[in-house]
Formats: structure tokens, C-alpha cells, sequence
């Protein structure tokens, strides 16, 4: 007897399932998990089932039937690290890096994270929904289902809390999922200059109350998903005791960490996020060898951001084959920001990852899927093709999943389908 579904997607070239356990690492996230001349069956917004084309074929008769001819089947894109509620441009700054200024000395010039501070302060909450779902939507046509958007561009209580106020009202306007992430200590503010501790105080003593109370009363408490609390630990931004107060105050109201650490020199960040049980620690440019053993050794994702290093033209990734050697699970993301990664596409960061950091396409498809979903406490949920999970896919125009990687500038995501209803973009 066949059994009626809601959507029944037959004749893939692959099904691409990056099917778990997760998160994965070593010999586990080269295992891209595909299923030749495929077929997925989906039920009430889930994945009913995931096998040949034939004996799904045989089992299923569907409502809406979608033959995808040749083309593969893979799990929508997770982007775990976004800074993407924002107002205004960083152009001229673009140009004066080209000439040779580096990133701190911008924001030691008062630019920066500083400047978008100023345009976003300025901004409308109406103006920065509208330009946060412009850009979700040109993310959702590049194939990416759910996204971490970070605050930390207001940088006082009321500017912050607008930011996550924008952040809501998104998760409600736009096609993905959204997940939150508080991000008070991303930079010091100018009426703070020179009083970092005090700044840090007041992150800890009125921000993060405020936020508390405002995740309790919002639509992520009620649908259960997770809001974060990160830091920027840098030279020159937040050092190792300022982050640690952060992080340690956060947990105390039922935020787990993630933190910004060795972009550019290493601090201890990464052994603090071990320490801590962070969710994830991000960038991990200048991890050292014993603190890349004490990431490698927790439950923490490691999620590096090669999309930073390409757009600062510098020759200096993060090693991800060390960190998968040393069995990190590590996952990729856009960073999307208007500084340092003005990049919306996973598969350019896919791409970037397997050229500079020489991943192979398996291990950057698992990192942008299942594990980065691993990195938003969404494992269990989506990141990949199994029976249960929330159908997130995405048809692509290619025979083969290696081609996301291989092909520079073009976009192949040829349909995305969403909790099991396809996306009009």
C-alpha cells in the first residue's frame, strides 16, 4: 500500500543527505553522504523519506511531484555568523584598505564598527527591517535556509535592543529562520573611550538584563530557539578577563556563549571557549597548536570565515585542514558584514574554503549545512537530509554537489524549498 505525501522529488542525479551523526569531524565530514539517482519524500514540512528514486517511487504517491531531471538534491544552507541588520556602507573604507590601512587602524580612526554604529544609530527600526530583508531575500536565492544575525551595531542599551527588535520582526518577513545572537561587546563606543571596563560593566549590568527580558517576551521563546550571546576578544577591541565577564554574565542568564576570537592575534579565546561550553568559537585565524587541541577536544564549532581573509586581500587563512586533522568540527559562514565580508553567497565561501584552506567540496558542503547548523544548536533539527527533520533543500543545476564549490560567480541554486513549500523569489 503507498502512503500520500505532500511532495514527492524524484530522478536526482545525487541526493545529497550530509546525513549525521553530528556535528562531524575527522573521516566523518569528508562524507558528503550521497544517494545516486535519488528521490526525497516530504510530509507536513518534513522529511518523510530518503532513498532511490525507484523505491521511493514505489512507496509514495505524492500531492505535488517534482521531477528535478539530472540536477542534484542537498539540505538548504545554514549560515551561522551574520552581522546583517546594518545601515549605511563602508566603500570608502574598502578603498583606503586597498592603499594599505589596516583594520584596526580604521577603527582607531573612529571608523569601523564605528561608523556603522553611527549610520545604524541613525537608522529607523522600519529602515533597518527593510534592508535586512533585501538582503535575507538575495540570500535565500543563493540557496541559504536559516541564518545567524547578530547585533552589536547600536553599542548602547536602546541601540542594541532596536537591533534585535529589527532581528524579530525579520524572523517573521523573511523566507529563513532566524537566530539571534547578542553582540553588545563588538566594539567600544565612542563615550566610552578610555573606560573600557566601564563600558563592559554596562554591557553586563544593563544590556544583558535588557536583553533577557526581551528574549523572554519574544517570538524565539515561544518557538524555542536559541539566542546567543557573543564578544569580540581582540587586540585592541575586548582582552581575555573583558570577555570572560561577558560571556560568564550571559550564562548567568541562560545565554550560551559564542565569541570573535584570534582573528588577528590570539588572546586565549579559543581555550576560553572550551572552557565555557561555547556554542561556537569563530574566525580562529591565529589559533595556536595547544589551544587548537583544547577547541578540538570540546563540543565547541569551530567556524572559520575565509570570506574575511579574500575580502582584506590577505594571504593569511585560518588552517583548516590542522583544525580537521585535529578533530575540530568545523563549520563555515558568510561573516556578512559591511567591513570586512560584504559576501551573502555560501558557495563563494565554499569555494574560497576549498582553494585557500583546502578543504574538499564534501568537507565545505557538511560545514555550511549540518555543521553550522551544530553551531546554532540546530542540529537536531535541520543541516540535513533524514527522515524527522525539517525538509530544508535545495534543488541545484549541476549533476554533481562538487560543482557548488568549483564554479566561480554563478549561482546554480535552481529551486530552495523551505520547511517543505518551495520559495517564490
Amino acid at each position: 500500500m503507498t502512503e500520500i505525501v505532500d511532495l514527492l522529488l524524484v530522478n536526482a542525479a545525487q541526493v545529497v543527505t550530509c546525513a549525521g551523526p553530528g556535528p562531524k569531524r575527522g573521516a566523518a565530514l569528508a562524507d558528503a553522504g550521497v544517494i545516486e539517482r535519488g528521490a526525497v519524500a516530504v510530509d507536513d514540512g518534513r522529511i518523510a523519506a530518503v532513498g532511490p528514486t525507484a523505491e521511493l517511487q514505489s512507496r509514495f504517491r505524492s500531492r505535488v511531484h517534482m521531477d528535478v531531471a539530472g540536477k542534484i538534491i542537498c539540505p538548504g544552507f545554514v549560515d551561522c555568523h551574520t552581522h546583517l541588520v546594518f545601515a549605511g556602507d563602508r566603500v570608502d573604507e574598502f578603498e583606503r584598505k586597498l592603499a594599505g590601512a589596516s583594520y584596526q587602524e580604521l577603527l582607531a580612526a573612529g571608523g569601523g564598527i564605528l561608523s556603522t554604529m553611527r549610520a545604524t544609530r541613525a537608522a529607523s527600526l522600519d529602515e533597518l527591517v527593510a534592508l535586512g530583508r533585501r538582503r535575507l531575500y538575495a540570500m535565500a536565492r543563493l540557496g541559504t535556509t536559516t541564518v545567524e544575525i547578530k547585533s552589536g551595531y547600536g553599542l548602547d542599551t536602546a541601540g542594541e535592543l532596536k537591533i534585535l527588535a529589527a532581528i524579530e520582526q525579520l524572523a517573521v518577513a523573511a523566507p529563513q529562520d532566524i537566530v539571534p545572537t547578542f553582540l553588545g561587546a563588538h566594539a567600544l563606543p565612542p563615550e566610552f573611550i578610555g573606560d573600557p571596563d566601564g563600558y563592559i560593566a554596562l554591557v553586563c549590568e544593563e544590556m544583558l538584563p535588557a536583553v533577557a527580558a526581551w528574549r523572554n517576551a519574544s517570538l524565539f521563546n515561544a518557538l524555542g530557539v536559541p539566542v546567543f550571546n557573543d564578544v569580540f576578544c581582540e587586540q585592541g577591541v575586548f582582552d581575555l578577563a573583558q570577555s570572560r565577564r561577558v560571556l560568564e554574565a550571559g550564562l548567568k542568564i541562560g545565554l550560551r556563549p559564542k565569541i570573535h576570537a584570534d582573528e588577528f592575534v590570539s588572546l586565549g579565546g579559543a581555550r576560553l571557549a572550551a572552557e565555557l561550553d561555547a556554542i561556537s568559537a569563530d574566525h580562529l585565524d591565529a589559533t595556536p597548536p595547544e589551544e587548537m587541541a583544547a577547541l578540538a577536544a570540546s563540543q565547541t564549532i569551530a567556524v572559520l570565515l575565509p570570506g574575511v581573509n579574500f575580502h582584506l586581500g590577505s594571504h593569511h587563512f585560518a588552517q583548516a585542514r590542522r583544525w580537521v586533522e585535529a578533530g575540530a568540527a568545523v563549520a563555515l559562514a558568510t561573516d556578512f558584514n559591511p567591513g570586512s565580508a560584504p559576501i551573502l553567497s555560501l558557495p563563494l565561501v565554499m569555494a574560497i574554503a576549498c582553494r585557500y584552506q583546502r578543504l574538499t567540496p564534501a568537507e565545505a558542503l557538511n560545514a555550511v549545512t549540518l555543521n553550522a547548523a551544530h553551531a546554532l544548536g540546530l542540529g537536531d533539527r535541520l543541516g540535513s537530509l533524514e527522515v524527522g527533520k525539517q525538509a530544508d533543500l535545495l534543488v541545484v543545476d549541476a549533476p554533481d554537489y562538487r560543482h557548488l564549490a568549483y564554479w566561480l560567480g554563478d549561482n546554480l541554486v535552481a529551486a530552495v524549498i523551505k520547511a517543505g513549500k518551495p520559495l517564490e523569489m
